[in-house]
C-alpha cells in the first residue's frame, strides 16, 4: 500500500513542514540515510513538564503529532514517502522531573504512528530519554533517522 493512501485510511495529514528556528537545517541526506532534526510539536500543543504540567496520555499525543510532522519532512525531502525503506533509530526527549520514569510509554506516540503508517518499515531501535528542560518549554522533542531510496 502506499504512505499517502495509508494516511488517508487513517483519517490522518501532514502538516506543512517547520522550518528551523536556529542555525541549523531540517533534514541532511547522506548515502541511503536520511537525518531528521529534534522536531518539536505545534505551537498549540500542551507545554510543560510531562506528569506534572501535561499528562502521559496528552505527552503520547504530542509525540505522536510530532511523528506526523517528522514524516512531513521527509515527503519534503523526497518528494515520495514511498522512498522510505524503514525507520532506523528515533530518539525521543521528555520534558521531565528527575523522577519521572515512564519517557518510553509518551515516545510510543510517534513508534505507534510509525508502525500504523509503514508497517514493518516502521519498526525502529530507539531511545526515550528524560531532559530537564526542552526548548520552549516543549513537552517532547523527537529527532529520527531513515533509510530511503
Amino acid at each position: 500500500m502506499q504512505v499517502e493512501e495509508r494516511l488517508n485510511e487513517l483519517g490522518l495529514e501532514l502538516p506543512s513542514p517547520v522550518s528551523p528556528v536556529a542555525t541549523y537545517v531540517r533534514y541532511v541526506r547522506t548515502g541511503n540515510l536520511l537525518f531528521i532534526s529534534g522536531t518539536g510539536p505545534s505551537a498549540g500543543a500542551p507545554r510543560g513538564k510531562v506528569d506534572t504540567e501535561v499528562s502521559v496520555e496528552e505527552a503520547y499525543q504530542v509525540a505522536r503529532e510530532v511523528g506526523l510532522s517528522i514524516l512531513a519532512t521527509a515527503k519534503d525531502a523526497l518528494g515520495d514517502l514511498n522512498r522510505i525503506k524503514r525507520v532506523v533509530k528515533v530518539l525521543g526527549m521528555v520534558n521531565s522531573s528527575p523522577e519521572f520514569d515512564r519517557q518510553p510509554q509518551v515516545i510510543n506516540g510517534c513508534s505507534d504512528l510509525f508502525v500504523e503508517v509503514l508497517g514493518d518499515a516502521g519498526r525502529h531501535t530507539r531511545s526515550a530519554v528524560g531532559f530537564a528542560a526542552l526548548p520552549g518549554r516543549i513537552a517532547v522533542e523527537i529527532e529520527c533517522t531513515l533509510e530511503v531510496e
